[in-house]
This record gives C-alpha cells, structure tokens and sequence, in this order.
C-alpha cells in the first residue's frame, strides 16, 4: 500500500498545477474527511483468499472482515495444543461426547470472510432489516452468550452484533490452529450444552446448525485458512 501511495503522490502533484487543482482539492478533502471511502478506494486487494475482504469497495455496505492483524501459523503441535484446550475446557463441565457422524441433508450456504451481511444474518434467519443496527465491536468477543463461545488458542479478526429487538446477533469470524474435526466438537458440544438442538453438515462445507427456542438459532461454518489454519465464521441469534 506505502508502494501505491507514490505514484498517488504525483499525479497529485500534477492535478495541483493544472486546470483541475481545485477540483482535485475537493475530492482530497472529501476522502480525508470520511475514512469509509478513503478505505474503500486505497486499501489494497491481496493475493491470500483470506485476506481478499481487505479489498473495502463495498466498506460503507456490507460487512466483509475488514480485520488487519497478523495472521498465525499453524502447526500439527500448535493444532495439538489447541485440541487439548478445548477438550480440557469442556471436560470441566461433564463427560465430553463424540462429534456425530456428518448429516446426509446439506447444511446452509458456506460462510467466509467474503459473506456479506445479508447470508449472514439468513444463516440464522434474520430478516435483511437486522444489518441496518449491526456495529463492530472486538469486546463483544468477550461476552459472548454459552451457545455462542469460542474456543481457547482462538485469534478473532471480526467480531460484531446487534442488539435491536428481534435482531439480537453476534457474528464472530476467528482463526484457530485446531483440526476442523475439533473445532465442530467444540461448538457441538457447546451448542447442546446452552439448550440448543445441533446437527453437523459435512457438504457444501463444514458446519454446525443449531436450533433453539423461538427464534435461537446457530450456525458455525468452518474453511480452510492460509497457513494451515482453520477459520470458522460464527452467527448467533438470540431467541428475543
């Protein structure tokens, strides 16, 4: 991005000793005086599939991981690791039970960092009208509801919600270190331990999909991440 910024540079240069140097001021003070499209028109597209929401043209509509943190590397003792902190986290609260085998119905549509707000909230059968009160937040990382927990050695690089009547949505997306295997244990056992009904999907991609009552709902959608690691998108709606 610092690259980009010298060619910039000159043609700002340029404009301001031109006929347009005014009209090249006003666009200036335009982007300076609102971040949204300043991140829209400079931020960069990167190669990485995982980081190719970094790519803001549509920042001011939608609600595409706009996170810019480091990424962690995975690694089958960091994998191990991971596994073990989860499972020693569940086993505090009872017997940990095996995942399910995979349900021969598909499950909803893969969600990933590219997911709008629109297939998120349809995820757990929100109406559209819920974007319009969803805000970013990180601490809301924090105090999340038992049904909608991360696990332990989990990075999370988006979190946000809502908490408009009959729009109560947290939307969690995170990176981990585990085994998808793991991780669709984890919110499995989560799930059924919060109330909820869960039912694993293996196709079109790996899932979780849980119901509760009235309007709960829960959907874990897991992809393969860059350096090995597994990323997970998680949408929660509270019953209210």
């Amino acid at each position: 991005m610092r690259r980009a910024l010298i060619p910039l540079a000159c043609l700002g240069l340029l404009a301001a000793c031109g006929p347009g140097a005014h009209e090249a001021a006003r666009d200036a003070a335009l982007i300076a005086t609102d971040p949204v499209i300043a991140r829209a028109l400079h931020d960069p597209l990167m190669s990485d599939p995982d980081l190719a929401s970094r790519n803001e043209a549509n920042a001011a509509i939608g609600f595409a991981d706009s996170a810019a943190l480091p990424v962690l590397a995975g690694s089958s003792e960091a994998a191990a690791a991971a596994r073990e902190a989860m499972r020693i986290e569940l086993l505090e609260s009872g017997t940990l039970p095996d995942l399910p085998p995979a349900s021969s119905l598909p499950g909803g549509a893969v969600l990933g960092p590219m997911s709008g707000a629109e297939d998120l909230l349809a995820a757990v059968g929100a109406p559209g009208t819920c974007a319009e009160g969803l805000k970013e937040d990180f601490a809301l990382a924090a105090s999340l509801p038992p049904a909608a927990a991360i696990p332990p050695r989990a990075m999370v690089v988006q979190a946000g919600a809502s908490d408009a009547k009959g729009c109560t949505l947290r939307i969690i997306r995170y990176l981990t270190p585990a085994a998808p295997e793991d991780v669709l244990q984890y919110h499995h056992v989560r799930a059924a331990r919060a109330g909820l009904a869960p039912t694993r999907h293996a196709a079109p991609g790996d899932s979780i999909a849980a119901t509760g009552k009235g309007a709960e709902r829960l959907t874990v959608s897991l992809r393969k991440a860059a350096n090995g690691l597994t990323g997970v998108t998680l949408v929660y709606r509270a019953a209210n």
